[in-house]
């Protein structure tokens, strides 16, 4: 609201500065005439001739602000070209009978002649016309350009957060699988593995629909459900995992967990030997991501068909969010599947900068 504000006064000081300057213009190119510049026989008044000037002058800012803000949009533009011919018809006469009050009762020693009529005041006229509709077609051009770009914020906005509703109940069901599974044995990590729940509940539904969230929620996020994953498995899964925290970085929220759960949805259960390398730092305001897991090529089609949404829709986040400033590298080679992801990083400080601002 500041900005707006300001930019507004300055848009007023820019307007001013430039009528200004053409008002002084005709002094500025004759500075050694001190009544106006030179007429044939007798010269007027000064303040007559400089009454006389000003009063023409405002006659043409009125115009030209008349017929930017008013006669096209509200004419013109609704198609009523008669009406906006006619008003602009009444606009010159108005200046007529402006002219002819000054030469009749003001000793002006001046006579409304049809060729200085046309050069002093109809040029003009067309001048300030052509130049009142060019400005009024440059704020259509930027209305249009502002509403453009809102709409486009507005869709990607609608279409992230179609691409959450689809993460978030996709991860919640293999987390429910997994109370179930701790229930069924009676196991006594149900209660801390509730815990930990009621901690992702938390975070994807107050967390998830900020802009940013640290990077260091973001992995107390991805530990959390690497350790539920981990009791639910037990000595059937490997799981090597090295994330360096860092409360100093940005990162869009919910972006790192599909990639954890497609190496659980793909590399445990009908795997031998299960194994998730899971490895992310931070330097210099570069992410470095990576998640591994072993693969049987064979038993893919046991997977249900919902198991390709993660990634595509990672993917499709990546692009909406991040655009250039992201790598993401997907291998399957040697029985391993590999997701290596290169971000740029936001930093904490900065992005609490714009908030403020």
């Amino acid at each position: 609201m500041k900005r707006f504000g300001n930019f507004r006064w300055f848009t007023l000081l820019m307007h001013s500065a430039f009528w200004l300057l053409l008002f002084m213009f005709p002094y500025l190119l004759q500075p050694s005439f001190e009544n106006g510049p030179p007429r044939m026989g007798k010269p007027p008044e000064p303040f007559l001739f400089e009454l006389f000037y000003t009063t023409k002058f405002v006659f043409w800012i009125i115009l030209f602000y008349l017929n930017a803000y008013f006669l096209l949009p509200q004419l013109l533009y609704k198609r009523r070209k008669v009406m906006y011919g006619l008003s602009l018809l009444g606009v010159l006469l108005s200046l007529s009978l402006i002219e002819l009050l000054y030469i009749s009762f003001g000793d002006m020693p001046f006579r409304l002649r049809a060729d200085g009529f046309i050069l002093f005041n109809v040029f003009p006229f067309l001048f300030t016309l052509v130049s009142s509709t060019a400005y009024r077609m440059y704020l259509d051009k930027r209305d249009a350009d502002k509403n453009q770009k809102e709409k486009e914020t507005e869709h990607l906005k609608t279409e992230l957060s179609f691409l959450r509703s689809q993460i978030s109940p996709h991860f919640m069901f293999n987390v429910l699988n997994n109370m179930v599974s701790l229930a069924r044995k009676k196991s006594d990590l149900l209660e801390p593995s509730l815990m930990k729940l009621s901690y992702l509940m938390r975070y994807f539904l107050y967390e998830s629909d900020e802009e940013k969230v640290s990077l260091e929620k973001e992995i107390e996020y991805l530990q959390s459900y690497i350790d539920l994953q981990e009791q639910r498995f037990g000595k059937n899964l490997s799981i090597e995992a090295t994330m360096q925290k860092d409360s100093d970085y940005q990162i869009a929220p919910m972006l790192l967990i599909p990639f954890v759960e497609n190496a659980f949805k793909h590399g445990v259960g009908i795997v031998g030997n299960a194994v998730i390398i899971i490895l992310l730092k931070a330097e210099n305001s570069v992410l470095q991501f990576q998640v591994a897991n072993k693969y049987s090529p064979g038993g893919e089609q046991a997977k249900d068909k919902t198991a390709g949404i993660g990634l595509a829709n990672i993917q499709r986040r990546l692009d909406l969010l991040y655009g250039e400033n992201h790598t993401l590298q997907i291998t399957k080679e040697g029985g391993w599947f590999k997701a290596s992801l290169q971000l740029q990083l936001s930093h904490a400080s900065h992005f609490a900068g714009r908030l403020s601002a």
